[in-house]
Formats: C-alpha cells, sequence, structure tokens
C-alpha cells in the first residue's frame, strides 16, 4: 500500500514502513503506476492528479461533518489517527487539536519557528535570535535570546498542557518540540496512520 502526504513543498510517500520524499515542484506523479492513495493540501498539485486514476483522494473520504468547513486535511488526518489526546504538528505553522472519545474537539493554528523567527526580526534586527528550547521555562527570563523563547514556548506550552491529555507531537519539527514536552509521543507517521484508519472505515484496504 503506497501512502502520500502532498505538502506545498514535497510529496512524502510511505510504503510498508519506510518513507521518502520527492520535491513536489520536480516530481512527476505519473511516472507512479501503482496505486496511490493520498492527501494533498498543494491546489497547483492536485490538479496535476486529477486525470490521474491511479492516484486515489483520501480527502473525499473523511466525515467532513466532524470537523469544520476550512479545516486542512492533514489536521483532519492527524486527528483520526489517534482516539484520544492533543495534537501538535509542528511544521511551517504549528497546529494543535484536541480529540477526546474519538470526536474533535477543536484546536488553533500558532506560527512556526520561521515564521515566529521572522516576526521578531521585522521588529528589529537585534531581536533575531534562534529560540532557546534549553531554557527553564519555569523562572522569568533576564536575557534577550530568553525573553524571546519565552514569550513563545511558554504559551503554547502552558496551553497545551492544560488539556491534561496525551500529547502526540508530529512535523518535521517535532523533535526539537520534544524539549518543552518531554512527556509526549513523538510519530512522524501520525498522518499515515490516519490516512490508514479512513481507509479501513470505508473498507478500501
Amino acid at each position: 500500500m503506497l501512502l502520500c502526504d502532498i505538502g506545498n513543498t514535497t510529496y512524502h510517500f510511505f510504503e510498508q514502513g519506510h518513507s521518502y520524499k520527492k520535491d513536489a515542484k520536480l516530481f512527476d506523479p505519473s511516472s507512479i503506476k501503482k496505486q496511490v492513495y493520498y492527501i494533498c493540501v498543494n491546489k497547483q498539485v492536485k490538479e496535476l492528479l486529477e486525470p490521474l486514476k491511479n492516484w486515489i483522494d483520501l480527502s473525499e473520504y473523511v466525515d467532513r461533518k466532524k470537523y469544520y468547513e476550512t479545516m486542512g486535511i492533514d489536521r483532519i488526518m492527524a486527528c483520526e489517527a489517534i482516539e484520544e489526546g492533543a495534537v501538535v504538528d509542528a511544521g511551517s505553522a504549528v497546529t494543535v487539536d484536541v480529540v477526546k472519545e474519538g470526536r474533535f474537539e477543536g484546536g488553533f493554528i500558532y506560527p512556526g519557528l520561521r515564521a515566529m523567527s521572522e516576526c521578531y526580526k521585522n521588529i528589529s534586527d537585534v531581536l533575531g535570535y534562534s529560540f532557546n528550547f534549553e531554557l527553564d521555562l519555569d523562572k522569568m527570563p533576564k536575557n534577550s535570546r530568553d525573553a524571546i523563547s519565552y514569550g513563545y514556548l511558554k504559551l503554547l506550552q502552558g496551553e497545551v498542557e492544560s488539556y491534561k491529555m496525551d500529547i502526540y507531537l508530529t512535523g518535521g519539527d517535532a523533535a526539537v518540540f520534544a524539549k518543552i514536552f518531554p512527556a509526549s509521543h513523538v510519530d512522524e507517521t501520525l498522518l499515515f496512520k490516519g490516512m490508514k484508519n479512513i481507509m479501513k472505515k470505508v473498507n478500501i484496504c
């Protein structure tokens, strides 16, 4: 079974426990002849895939009534992967979604590391620090780098931990965010697990 999560920059493939990526601008999806079950947030790529009958869009099988209309399919698949917990997807944006007893309860979107770093730089060049994930978030900062890091990380940590649920981390920056959520479950394949669950629900696997 070949699965694919298509973002703005890459095709992320997963098959038999192994994953690999292809550049979204350079890869030719017609080069794959086997069936591919995919989700996609890239409008240009989605147009390329529409005439390819072996590429099957799993977003069409999602019960959208469980979510809100404009919610990204990547967030939905991460929620479909778990029965209960808080999902933190740390990518270009950081999304946090809460699932209780298999129901989506809501979520929010937070700037990712690069986006937030650029925000500080736009305020002043002297604020162009990298974030300090080794910071003790139980103590008030006494230097500029830690002050910026605290303002970004403490709010996110406090909000997520306030739910008192298991925390599931995924996305490209999951490993670094695990430093402020040390008891979390880091799972780079969470979206693919959600895709498999959808396929089981509709009997297409």
